[in-house]
């Protein structure tokens, strides 16, 4: 049976679609997936829907997983942006487990230092993106939709 693959959302905030589509994707093609978060419990996205944690942030060790993945939403920022993020993308990447994140939690994965001399995109709602990625030394790619480096 193959590792699991671990998701990464915010206790509150979380996007759906970005958790539920690559979570049935995954399920589709074998895998289960297991859902981390900050907290324990109950996680609900921003449109109100819910979904259980599996296990907090604190308790993941990475070599567990196959790959590992941030899922964004405007609680990325506010709930799993720090140091066990960045430590579980840091071992994820010293493994050389397959790891990404959505849209603003891209973010995350370049504080981390994971993104660095890499090429990526992610959201840029704000404007913030290109001067977040620069002082990281991540390559934005403005016009992708997708990004993969590495």
């Amino acid at each position: 049976m193959a590792q699991p693959v671990l998701l990464i959302i915010a206790h509150e905030n979380y996007q759906p679609v970005e958790y539920q589509e690559p979570k049935r994707v995954l399920e589709e093609n074998g895998y289960t997936v297991v859902t981390a978060s900050d907290q324990s419990g109950t996680a609900t996205a921003k449109d109100g829907s819910t979904t259980e944690v599996d296990t907090t942030l604190e308790e993941v060790d990475p070599s567990e997983y196959a790959g590992i993945f941030f899922i964004g939403g405007p609680g990325a920022m506010d709930y799993i942006d720090g140091e066990l993020a960045y430590y579980i993308a840091q071992r994820a990447q010293a493994l050389r487990i397959p790891h990404g994140a959505i849209c603003i939690a891209t973010r995350i994965l370049a504080a981390a230092g994971v993104l660095e001399e890499k090429q990526a995109t992610g959201w840029n709602g704000d404007g913030m993106l290109p001067s977040i990625f620069a002082a990281y030394d991540v390559d934005y790619q403005e016009d992708k939709d997708v990004v993969v480096d590495g």
